[in-house]
Parts: C-alpha cells; sequence; structure tokens
C-alpha cells in the first residue's frame, strides 16, 4: 500500500469511573492524528494527576504533527511525559510514587506509530480478526512468557496488575515502539485495564464488528465492563481507518 493513500481516521473516546472506584484516575485522547489511554495510580487523585500529565505531553503532537520519523516524534514525546511526570513528583512529595500507563498511536495518513507502557492495551480488527497487538508489562504475563503460568491463570490472578513498567514512578521507563502499516477498515481499540481485565476478547471482537457507529461501541464496550462489575476506572478509544478524503 502506497504512503499517498487517501486514508481518513475516525475516532471516538469514552471514560467511565465505574462502580467500585471513588474518582477517574484514567484520561484520554483521540484527534485526527493521535489517540491515547492513560491509566493513572497513585492513590488519592496523584494518579489522575500522572495520566493528564502524560496526555498533556502527547497532545502537542496532534496540533503540531511531526515532519520525520513517527516512532521517533512519540517515542520523545513519552520521554517528555516521564520527565514532567518526575520533575512534578519531586517538587511535591504528596506526589512521589505516582506514574501511569500509555498506550498510544500516532498517526500520518498510512501508517500508525504505536507506543505502549503498562497494561493499558490496543486491539486491531482487521479483515474480522481480533489481534492484542500490545503486551502487558506485569509480573503475569512475565510469567506466562516463561511458561510458569497460563493465560488463563494470569487472568484471574490477584497480583494480575501489578505493573514491571510504568512512566512515572520507581521502574523502567521504556515503552515498546512499532510502526504499522494501515489498511481500510482497520478497526482499532485503545483501553484501560478497567474494560480489557472484565471484557473477554470474544465480546470486544463481538462489539467491535457489530457496532457500525463508533461512539455506540465505545459506550457498549463501557457498559459492558459495569456489567461485569466495573471493578475499576473504564476507559476506551474506538478507531477506523477509512478509505477517501
Amino acid at each position: 500500500m502506497s504512503n499517498n493513500a487517501p486514508f481518513t481516521l475516525r475516532y471516538a473516546a469514552r471514560t467511565d469511573v465505574g462502580l467500585r472506584r471513588q474518582q477517574n484516575e484514567d484520561s484520554v485522547y483521540a484527534g485526527p492524528r493521535l489517540i491515547a489511554v492513560a491509566d493513572g495510580m497513585g492513590g488519592h487523585s496523584h494518579g489522575e494527576v500522572a495520566s493528564a500529565t502524560a496526555i498533556a505531553a502527547l497532545s502537542a503532537l496532534d496540533t503540531d504533527p511531526p515532519t520525520g520519523d513517527l516512532v521517533t516524534a512519540l517515542e520523545a514525546a513519552i520521554t517528555e511525559a516521564g520527565r514532567r511526570i518526575k520533575d512534578m513528583a519531586e517538587r511535591d512529595p504528596k506526589l512521589t510514587g505516582m506514574g501511569t500507563t500509555l498506550t498510544a498511536m500516532l498517526w500520518d495518513g498510512a501508517h500508525f506509530a504505536l507506543a505502549h507502557i503498562g497494561d493499558s492495551r490496543a486491539y486491531m480488527l482487521r479483515e474480522g480478526c481480533l489481534y492484542q497487538i500490545t503486551r502487558d508489562h506485569t509480573l503475569v504475563q512475565s510469567l506466562v512468557d516463561d511458561g510458569q503460568m497460563t493465560a488463563e491463570q494470569a487472568a484471574a490472578h490477584p497480583r494480575r496488575s501489578l505493573l514491571m513498567r510504568a512512566l512515572g514512578g520507581s521502574g523502567s521507563v521504556e515503552p515498546d515502539l512499532s510502526l504499522r502499516e494501515a489498511s481500510a477498515g482497520d478497526r482499532y481499540l485503545i483501553c484501560s485495564d478497567g474494560l480489557s481485565g472484565v471484557v473477554g476478547p470474544q465480546a470486544l471482537h463481538e462489539t467491535l464488528t457489530e457496532c457500525t457507529d463508533l461512539g455506540e461501541a465505545a459506550e457498549r464496550l463501557i457498559e459492558l465492563a459495569k456489567e461485569g462489575g466495573g471493578p475499576d476506572n473504564i476507559s476506551c478509544v474506538v478507531a477506523e481507518v477509512l478509505s477517501g478524503a
């Protein structure tokens, strides 16, 4: 597929506090060139500070698109986001330990740069098949990778949310980065674990396939997570690649 393919991106974003949390520490962004979800942690609203700071640092990519390499531009924005979060924590001891996941896609009309750190996820629906295109940076996922635990055991593990990587905090700040070629008809879902930890792949696939309206799809996904107990904040961005300007 040539780089000058006249693709456009449609998108819809939704976020909900869920049924058991007092406040929403997720932040989302959806624009013509950038979609992103950040799931903050740190408690007492500090997670919200971290996730909002990360999204704010990346949002410049939507208004001032990179002229060069997409992956390099996205990586630089994430490095800046991590620096801002660290600086804020150093200035205010109450913010010590705050951090956030971040999963983001930067679009140039023919390709996506995908960046991922933590356990928010990105999925791609292509030609009827749903693919998870990120790998969780969690302790249980590392145990699955090493053959010490099955995926089913990991999904039910009490410490399944323990992160090995996040933006901010004391851990590694190394996002997974890749460049993906777009195809007309592709649908993408970026979501926090408040959705993917409750709603299984089959229900995700059905919703993304059956809902023609992206806003309706996003709202249905939120509803499904709440029907499943809504134990965490729930955020998602649904996007679709269309041919023709």
